[in-house]
């Protein structure tokens, strides 16, 4: 008797000229159409919209936060609630990270010893927190996502402590090995090992190749868009996805903005989450194919157009940017708004990406796409090289 992979993978079309590609992946929760742009539902909700508003625009995927999770609500809730996904009323797929990555954005607040980190609570200045591998995967057994990841030794891109750095590879490889073991849910959950090794391509090799020996379903590229230059990043992809197999899903962490999951798709990375699209919605910034609109400026207190006239999304069918203009950032109905809207900017992009390899036209969406970013032709050098890389050259 067989028992049904809870990660299955298919790749459907290649690129003939890039490394891009469509792929499905079919998780316990429901089908993924790849390449995919996750949001970021920190402590699980996503903020301004419910999750039936999800659903009903099609989202097939989003993320929850740990750290956060393990801290407030805590384990024994989520047990008892069966999961975070009747915990809040989700029906789609989760993925949650490791809590790995508040080693960097709370540095200032955390210990790393081999064991693993030790945190002074959010909640509680007094208490401490400790987050072993072993703690990481418990937590999130409980709140049971389709793909977990493993606990990672994170340092960030701009350090130039290579011995460092080295040490958080192979400390990245040993916690990945005790994450597998104390795994309760192999059957349900699927663990995705981190690529490490900031900018130091022997590192992020050793890392990708250490990774891959493991009995995994897929691999996530991590330790990135952490401040390093834009010609450093993509080289850094460049590298991974040439290393980590082409059967298995990708996942470049923490990217978001729309040139990068271009630039990234054709580099060949499968998935993309960060929580920019949801938080500058908050701010008051609606996406378009132009680039940003930050709608608390004078010039739209007198615009009666849509944000994007050809976007389907609510906000755009009933709202104009003056309304929008007046509320941004003062009523919370205007975070809903742009917070809709922002999400199915990058859902429709992420299908037009989709679309266009699916017919063969891939290269020509990539340069069409950056001749609206870049009306004068002005494009930024990373972009230029990075396509390049994968021979795409821009008009």
């Amino acid at each position: 008797m067989t028992t049904k992979s809870p990660l299955v993978f298919s790749i459907l079309t290649e690129c003939g000229t890039s490394k891009a590609r469509v792929s499905r992946m079919i998780l316990p929760h429901g089908p993924v159409d790849l390449p995919v742009f996750m949001p970021v539902g920190t402590q699980g909700t996503l903020k301004g919209m419910l999750p039936e508003q999800l659903e009903e625009l099609g989202l097939q995927i989003m993320l929850a936060n740990t750290y956060h999770l393990g801290t407030k609500p805590g384990t024994e809730i989520l047990q008892k609630a069966g999961g975070l996904h009747k915990f809040m009323n989700w029906n789609g797929c989760l993925l949650t990270d490791s809590g790995g990555f508040q080693m960097v954005s709370l540095l200032k607040l955390a210990e790393i010893t081999e064991d693993g980190v030790r945190f002074q609570s959010l909640n509680d200045q007094k208490a401490e927190v400790m987050l072993t591998p072993e703690h990481s995967i418990e937590i999130q057994n409980a709140i049971g996502a389709d793909i977990i990841m493993q606990l990672d030794d994170v340092v960030k891109t701009t350090n130039p402590d290579k011995e460092r750095i080295e040490e958080s590879v192979h400390r990245t490889t040993r916690w990945l090995d005790r994450c597998l073991k104390a795994h309760q849910n192999p059957d349900t959950q699927n663990i995705f090992p981190i690529v490490q090794g900031t900018l130091y391509e022997d590192l992020r090799e050793k890392s990708a190749k250490d990774h891959i020996e493991r009995d995994v379903r897929g691999f996530a590229i991590g330790g990135l868009s952490g401040g390093e230059s834009k010609d450093d990043f993509w080289k850094m992809v460049h590298l991974s996805t040439n290393i980590l197999p082409k059967n298995k899903p990708r996942y470049l962490m923490g990217v978001g903005f729309a040139e990068d999951l271009v630039v990234c798709c054709a580099l060949g990375v499968d998935m993309f989450d960060c929580v920019f699209p949801t938080r500058t919605a908050r701010f008051g910034c609606a996406l378009t194919r132009k680039g940003q609109l930050n709608l608390k400026k004078e010039q739209f207190k007198k615009d009666f157009r849509p944000i994007d006239e050809n976007c389907p999304c609510n906000t755009c069918k009933n709202y104009t940017r003056a309304y929008l203009s007046g509320i941004v950032t003062v009523l919370p109905v205007a975070c809903h708004l742009l917070t809709e809207h922002n999400i199915v900017f990058q859902m429709n992009l992420m299908k037009d990406i989709r679309q266009s390899i699916t017919k063969g036209k891939f290269p020509d969406f990539v340069r069409d796409f950056m001749l609206q970013v870049y009306p004068t032709k002005n494009y930024p050098s990373w972009i230029i090289d990075s396509l390049s890389a994968v021979n795409i050259k821009l008009k």
